[in-house]
C-alpha cells in the first residue's frame, strides 16, 4: 500500500494536468497542445503545395517528426494516467488523437497513409476546453439534442424531396431527351437535385420553354424547401431551450467545470461535485 500512494499521487498529478483546464497547468498544457495542433494543420496544408514541399521537404519533414513524438508522448500520456485507458482508446477523441498520430509511422510502411494527417485538423476541437466555453459547450450539446429530436421529421421531409425529385427528374427526361443534356432517368435526377438545392453547376440547361417552367418551378420549390429542416431544427432548438430554463437549479444556472473523471474519463462535473456523475469515482 505505501508503494501504491506515490504512485497514484503521480498519475493524478498528471491526470489533472492533461485532461483539465481549470488549473494553470492544465491550461498551459492544452494552450502548448493546441499551438502546436495549429502548426501542424498548417504543415499538411504546406505539404501539399508542390512547390514548397520539394524546395522545404526536409524542413517539413523533421518539424513533422517533432510534432509527431509530442504526440505519441501525449497519447501514452493519457492512456497510463487513467484507471480504465480503453475508455479513452474507444472515445472520440481517442481515435482522433491516434489517426492523427500514426501516419507518420505508418508512411514508412504503407503508401499514401500520410493522408490521414489531415485527421488532426479535429484536435482543434480541444479550443472548447481550453478556453473553458462551457457555455457555448451547452449550447452544442443543445442543438444536437434538437438535431436527434428532429431527425424523424427531417427523414420523412428527405424522402418527400427524393419522391419529388424523382417526379420531376423523370418529367425533365421526357420533356427535355438527349438533345438538350438529358440522357438518361438517373441524370436527369441529379439534375433536378443540383436544381432544388440551388447549387446550378450549369453542366446541363432545359432548352424547351416547357422544360424552362419546369426548371423555374423546381428553382422556386429549392428555396422553400430549404427553409423547411431550418424550421424544424429551430422550433427543437427554441422547445429544447425552454425546457432547460425549467430545469434550472433552484432558479440559478448549474456551473459544469472541465474536470474529467480519473476512471471513467467522463467530462461536465459541476463545480460543487465530489463525485462522478456517472461512475461515481471521487473527483
Amino acid at each position: 500500500m505505501k508503494d501504491y500512494k506515490p504512485q497514484a499521487k503521480w498519475k493524478n498529478k498528471l491526470h489533472e494536468v492533461i485532461y483539465e483546464a481549470d488549473t494553470p497547468s492544465g491550461k498551459f498544457f492544452d494552450i502548448a497542445l493546441f499551438i502546436l495542433i495549429i502548426i501542424s494543420v498548417i504543415l499538411v496544408m504546406l505539404e501539399s503545395i508542390d512547390d514548397f514541399d520539394a524546395r522545404y521537404h526536409r524542413t517539413l519533414l523533421t518539424l513533422e517528426w517533432v510534432i509527431t513524438i509530442f504526440f505519441t508522448l501525449e497519447y501514452i500520456a493519457r492512456l497510463i494516467s487513467i484507471k480504465k485507458p480503453m475508455k479513452y482508446v474507444f472515445s472520440f477523441y481517442g481515435i482522433i488523437d491516434f489517426l492523427s498520430t500514426i501516419p507518420l509511422y505508418l508512411s514508412y510502411i504503407l503508401a499514401g497513409s500520410q493522408v490521414l494527417l489531415a485527421v488532426r485538423a479535429f484536435r482543434l476541437l480541444r479550443i472548447f476546453r481550453i478556453l473553458k466555453l462551457v457555455k457555448f459547450m451547452g449550447e452544442a450539446s443543445q442543438l444536437q439534442s434538437a438535431l436527434k429530436a428532429s431527425r424523424a421529421k427531417i427523414a420523412v421531409f428527405i424522402y418527400v424531396v427524393l419522391i419529388l425529385s424523382v417526379i420531376m427528374g423523370t418529367l425533365m427526361y421526357i420533356v427535355e431527351g438527349d438533345d438538350s443534356g438529358f440522357t438518361s432517368i438517373p441524370k436527369s435526377i441529379y439534375w433536378t437535385i443540383v436544381t432544388l438545392t440551388t447549387v446550378g453547376y450549369g453542366d446541363i440547361a432545359p432548352q424547351s420553354n416547357l422544360g424552362q417552367f419546369l426548371a423555374t418551378v423546381i428553382m422556386v420549390l429549392g428555396y422553400g424547401i430549404i427553409a423547411v429542416p431550418t424550421g424544424i431544427v429551430t422550433a427543437e432548438f427554441t422547445r429544447n431551450g425552454n425546457k432547460k430554463n425549467d430545469s434550472k437549479d433552484n432558479g440559478h444556472l448549474v456551473h459544469v467545470n472541465t474536470q474529467a473523471c480519473p476512471n471513467c474519463s467522463v467530462e461536465g462535473h459541476r463545480d460543487d461535485a465530489d463525485h462522478c456523475y456517472n461512475c461515481g469515482h471521487p473527483l
